[in-house]
């Protein structure tokens, strides 16, 4: 069984952030149906489904049930979302059986006309109604290393307020917990994988989880090694078309797992990849 699996309901987006890569792909939503087919195709492969690879699912309106759907076929529903819509649709997401929901602060800070000035006091009340409905909660700030990183000493100024008690630094020292089942986490900003960047070549040190714990798969059944290639250009098969077991069992996507487990990058996209950098000796 493989860790995750990022099923993509849609690549449609309400924010346009900086440090985000952006897909040119047809906008699309997924139907009920669709949902249906592809989750029965993971059904006992993979543990943790996340409900986004591009685009914020929250837009979703069948978000709710597509988490129902999720949860009473086995799998531990998790959520990341940039928290623009929470003070919409929080309440049907507190009655949805997530097991976790991450939710990335840094978002507004590209994002200046689209801020609510209480966007902020929105995400931190819906974080901790969630932990206190037994649902991991997270609070992102992947901004680390940016000019957005700036922002940070007012968005943790009002954090501090909203969550006064000592707060508890977790193992590796990049996030902190606030409260019980809530907690603030760190990142640093990454280059996305693009194939007009510059390459490591194929001899150069790389490693990457993609294909070991996780894959993707994208509004049109797409799948995908990971959740950063946002284009679909490394597609190793269709999830509609056949199962999971057959598509990850095919050369290319054995090459790319081969090839990592030698630290070495067989695909022209994952030599171009920033976040890989971070698994780099």
């Amino acid at each position: 069984m493989i860790n995750k699996a990022y099923l993509e309901i849609t690549n449609v987006c309400n924010l346009s952030c900086s440090f985000c890569h952006k897909t040119k792909r047809q906008k699309k939503f997924m139907s009920a149906e669709e949902f249906d087919i592809l989750t029965d195709r993971l059904r006992g492969k993979v543990q943790y489904l996340f409900f986004h690879l591009m685009g914020e699912p929250t837009l979703h309106p069948l978000l709710p049930e597509f988490v129902k759907k999720a949860s009473e076929k086995g799998f531990l529903p998790m959520l990341t979302t940039n928290g623009a819509l929470l003070s919409k649709c929080g309440e049907d997401l507190l009655s949805s059986p997530f097991y976790k929901i991450s939710i990335s602060l840094h978002a507004p800070a590209a994002n200046p006309a689209f801020a609510d000035p209480a966007y902020l006091d929105n995400c931190a009340d819906f974080a901790l109604r969630a932990s206190e409905k037994g649902i991991y909660t997270v609070l992102r700030l992947w901004n680390l290393g940016s000019e957005d990183e700036k922002t940070n000493e007012a968005v943790l100024a009002r954090l501090h307020e909203k969550f006064p008690e000592e707060w508890k630094p977790m193992r590796g020292g990049d996030s902190y917990r606030l409260h019980s089942r809530l907690f603030l986490e760190f990142g640093d900003r990454f280059d996305w994988p693009d194939l007009a960047a510059p390459s490591i070549g194929e001899s150069g040190d790389c490693f990457c989880h993609g294909l070991r714990d996780q894959f993707g798969v994208l509004v049109d059944g797409s799948v995908v090694p990971c959740c950063l290639d946002s284009e679909g250009i490394v597609t190793l098969g269709n999830l509609f078309e056949s199962e999971i077991d057959d598509i990850l069992a095919t050369p290319r996507a054995r090459a790319i797992y081969d090839g990592f487990t030698r630290r070495r990058a067989v695909e022209e996209l994952c030599q171009r990849c920033g976040y890989a950098k971070r698994f780099t000796k």
